[in-house]
């Protein structure tokens, strides 16, 4: 079985990546975000058919599952097993070549992804995989808005995160009406953290497991350990639960970021359920052009901010990936035309 988390993060992907993790049936790593990161990348190969090209792009996934900032413990990527485990030469072959030895190195039956950028991908991982399922974790976006704003990376003003968090939800919403229930679950950050057995009881349940109490015990784990070692935002997932996570835009976020952001993306938090908290429902707020040069501008300023006040250890971390994924674009513009693929 082949489970893909979808979403918008910081909104408790790790927690529930974890607390999955404790099924013995199912191996849930940290992700390196294959997709995300290699597909704008994949003309850079040419013909993968040519047995050349398509060994570098398996060399190039597997460096980048390897230098994740959370290593796969005990997984050894052998690239000519990487290859022969490949049902077709594409990049979603790899990935799922990829996830497989993980699964089997850890002696799991099912994986599960917890790349949210996956959501971007659906239609090519539909088109792939044979029925896979989808965990849809959604949250408050204010609140997801005021965790992104603490974040080294992302958009950091509250009009890109309203816009960004909407179309994302938006995206899952279409997708889970044309899947149904039977392949797409939905739980919210809020009913995780509130009642967190019965979330999993409910997930176990629709993924045909048996639920596990060492679900709840995840932050006792090694796998917790590495997380909150390789990036201090991570640093809570050695804690039990926070259960009184909610509402955080309420002390934190201004009532002008309030009013932006439920005014950008209302229609989105009342069809998740989320109250409005400044603006009647239904109300929009005019944006001029003029606005959104003022919002692009202090987004700038803010993620330059939050790049200088950064823990060095864990952006060196991050950086290795974001390294070879230079290296192969790169790479990429050096080769003849001829060797190119066409787009």
């Amino acid at each position: 079985m082949n489970i893909f988390m979808i979403g918008t993060p910081r909104s408790g992907s790790n927690l529930l990546r974890l607390m999955l993790n404790e099924l013995p049936r199912i191996a849930a790593p940290h992700p390196p975000h294959i997709l995300q990161r290699m597909m704008p990348l994949v003309p850079n190969y040419g013909d993968l058919d040519k047995r050349e090209n398509f060994a570098r792009l398996v060399d190039d996934v597997c460096r980048l599952v390897e230098l994740n900032p959370v290593p796969w413990e005990g997984v050894t990527l052998d690239r000519a097993g990487i290859e022969r485990r490949c049902r077709r030469h594409t990049l979603l072959g790899v990935y799922e070549a990829v996830y497989d030895a993980m699964a089997a190195a850890w002696e799991a039956r099912s994986w599960c992804c917890q790349s949210l950028a996956n959501i971007a991908y659906l239609p090519q991982i539909e088109a792939h995989f044979r029925s896979p399922r989808y965990i849809y974790l959604y949250r408050d976006g204010r609140d997801v808005a005021v965790s992104s704003r603490k974040a080294v990376t992302g958009e950091k003003h509250f009009y890109h995160l309203a816009r960004e968090w909407a179309a994302t939800q938006q995206l899952a919403i279409g997708m889970r009406e044309r899947i149904g229930p039977s392949r797409f679950f939905s739980v919210s950050y809020e009913s995780l953290t509130s009642q967190p057995e019965l979330s999993m009881r409910l997930l176990c349940k629709f993924l045909g497991v048996r639920f596990n109490p060492s679900m709840l015990e995840f932050h006792k784990s090694d796998e917790a350990r590495r997380a909150a070692e390789s990036n201090e935002m991570w640093g809570n997932v050695t804690q039990p639960i926070m259960a009184g996570n909610t509402r955080k835009f309420l002390r934190e976020a201004s009532e002008e970021d309030i009013r932006l952001f439920e005014s950008v993306a209302g229609n989105v938090l009342t069809t998740l359920g989320y109250d409005l908290a400044r603006i009647p429902r239904g109300a929009k707020r005019i944006i001029s052009d003029e606005d959104v040069g003022r919002f692009e501008a202090e987004n700038r300023r803010l993620k330059e901010e939050a790049l200088r006040r950064a823990d060095m250890e864990s952006l060196m971390r991050l950086d290795r990936q974001t390294t070879l994924v230079h290296e192969i674009r790169l790479r990429g513009q050096m080769a003849p035309p001829s060797a190119r693929a066409i787009t």
